[in-house]
């Protein structure tokens, strides 16, 4: 979501091996101004580090020299598949360190699988290493496993054992699910407030979380933690500025997964995440910041933010970033019932018309020729509906996607960054979503940073047209502090958008249960996040039926 005013130039700093061969990479695409930006990226593609080999691959600690837990990060799992999962953890005895305690030199991480929290019953294991070059991280797809089943994962290194994480399996292709619990969040700002909500998420009977982008923020933490204002700790200097290097964008990652409630969610249950704005730079587009700097001089520092994401994110080797490009978008099944085509609509996009202000629809922002999203991920997406034999289809993604008037008057102002500001992108998509018969169709949104339901109108400023599929936003976990339930925008909101059939101003995140008749969808909410320990209400429930798009109350 875009927040006030521009930043202030970020303080210099100590940066790593990798930061350096990034920002000796820049000069020479800058000189070489006759570059597409294409063949920039390509540049920079060559220039990120890997795992070497042989007589050259960083030296191997032994387990035994690791006293302090190297588990301060936490355990998570992603991407379920019928017959695999991904499994993730990032070794940082020392979390806060910039090597995270572990120097330049790989780990052996041994792993386990099993059909009980016990391990009596191991279904896998195996070993993996954690390479310096991937700060430490270690990303096991472990495959064979059966069809829409439970597992329990844990990993050890020397004497240390990690927490117990739970997974699951996806339901075989095909296969008759009869039901599907998960819940979207999104918008983390750590130094906004608690994380409250994932505490209440990880008690929450969910088959997976979808995590909609803004997992952290660039911008500086001081040692109280923001509105956390800690009084039994004090957070060092090496997060209070505006992370851009790659050392930076570890580090923030580190500070976000020690959060015991985000750990607990993880834990819990498999993630499928994709990014936003916040996790590289605030309303960025494609190979464009809000600075207005060098498209080459920013795809720098997308590659360094692109592969700290990978680093610390439960993705599989496809999502492996090749410099500032990273194949995020991606496609999931669970049986028969459902499709998620889970997008990526900050890495292609246009950039934002109108100098990216709120404005009234016009020639520049409806150009036929912008996109948020690419060309070929529209291509990827529309063919993936054609052949879709789901019944329900959910796209997962970031900026709101249904028409959102911000006036009463007309012409009313629009977000340039949502899809408004890409209404022939919009068109597109919802002409696909037409030539290919999909009556079940949900869009789950992030970035806003208050709870919305919508129905998608056939045309939204026609109020009696038809719906052609509903939206929820999933508000924050804590970007915006403790938030109201009501804004001060409230009754214009609901008055300009017919079509808007919810609004919150508060913290928490939906949940939604696809049923063979219908979905169930509930917004939960807590009241607070500034101080911990809120107690978490359902505050609205709605209902939209199999075949007959639209929201109704349950």
């Amino acid at each position: 979501m875009a927040l006030t005013g521009r930043h202030t130039p970020p303080s210099e700093h100590a940066f790593s091996p990798h930061d350096a061969v990034l920002r000796t990479a820049a000069p020479h695409l800058a000189r070489r101004r006759f570059l597409t930006v294409a063949a920039a990226a390509a540049m920079l593609a060559f220039s990120t580090n890997r795992p070497a080999r042989g007589a050259t691959a960083a030296p191997e600690r032994d387990a035994a020299r690791i006293t302090d837990d190297p588990f301060t990060l936490g355990v998570a799992s992603g991407d379920p598949l019928p017959d695999s999962v991904l499994l993730w953890t990032r070794l940082a005895p020392v979390p806060f360190a910039e090597d995270g305690g572990l120097g330049q030199e790989r780990v052996v991480v041994y792993w386990e699988v099993a059909m009980d929290e016990w391990f009596a019953l191991v279904e896998q294991q195996g070993a993996a290493t954690a390479h310096p070059e991937y700060a430490h991280s270690v990303h096991v797809d472990v495959r064979g496993l059966s069809p829409d089943s439970t597992y329990y994962y844990r990993f050890r290194v020397g004497a240390w054992i990690s927490p117990v994480g739970r997974t699951r399996t996806a339901p075989a292709p095909g296969g008759d699910a009869d039901s599907l619990r998960l819940a979207a969040v999104a918008c983390q700002a750590y130094q906004d407030g608690y994380y409250t909500a994932h505490r209440h998420l990880a008690q929450e009977d969910v088959d997976v979380v979808f995590h909609l982008g803004d997992y952290l923020y660039e911008y500086g933490v001081n040692s109280a933690g923001g509105a956390r204002r800690y009084t039994d700790r004090k957070l060092p200097d090496v997060f209070n500025h505006e992370a851009t290097t790659l050392a930076d964008y570890r580090l923030r990652y580190a500070l976000y997964k020690n959060d015991p409630d985000l750990q607990a969610a993880h834990a819990q249950h498999p993630f499928v995440v994709t990014w936003d704005d916040h996790e590289t730079e605030n309303n960025y587009a494609g190979p464009y910041d809000e600075k207005g700097s060098p498209p080459d001089q920013f795809l720098v520092r997308r590659a360094a933010a692109y592969r700290a994401y990978w680093e610390n994110q439960p993705l599989r080797a496809d999502q492996l970033p090749q410099g500032p490009d990273a194949r995020l978008y991606r496609r999931l099944t669970w049986g028969s019932l459902a499709q998620f085509d889970i997008l990526d609509t900050r890495q292609y996009r246009s950039d934002q018309a109108y100098g990216d202000r709120p404005h009234p629809p016009g020639p520049e922002s409806d150009d036929p020729a912008r996109t948020l999203t690419g060309d070929a991920q529209e291509r990827w997406l529309l063919d993936g509906w054609r052949n879709s034999e789901a019944l329900w289809h959910v796209m997962p993604q970031q900026v709101c996607f249904s028409q959102r008037k911000f006036d009463l008057t007309a012409p009313a102002r629009v977000s340039m960054d949502a899809w408004d500001g890409y209404r022939a992108s919009r068109e597109r998509v919802m002409a696909g979503a037409k030539a290919a018969g999909i009556e079940n169709w949900m869009v789950l949104t992030g970035d806003v940073h208050v709870g919305y339901a919508f129905d998608i109108k056939e045309d939204f400023d026609d109020p009696s047209s038809k719906a052609v599929g509903t939206e929820f936003t999933c508000t924050s976990i804590a970007s915006g502090g403790d938030g109201t339930e009501k804004p001060a925008d409230w009754d214009t909101y609901m008055a300009a958008n017919p079509h808007m059939k919810y609004y919150d101003g508060r913290r928490g995140y939906v949940r939604v249960e696809l049923g063979r008749d219908e979905a169930q969808v509930d917004f939960r909410i807590v009241p607070e996040i500034t101080t911990p320990g809120a107690s978490i209400s359902t505050t609205a429930s709605f209902v939209t039926e199999v075949g007959s798009p639209g929201l109704k109350s349950a």
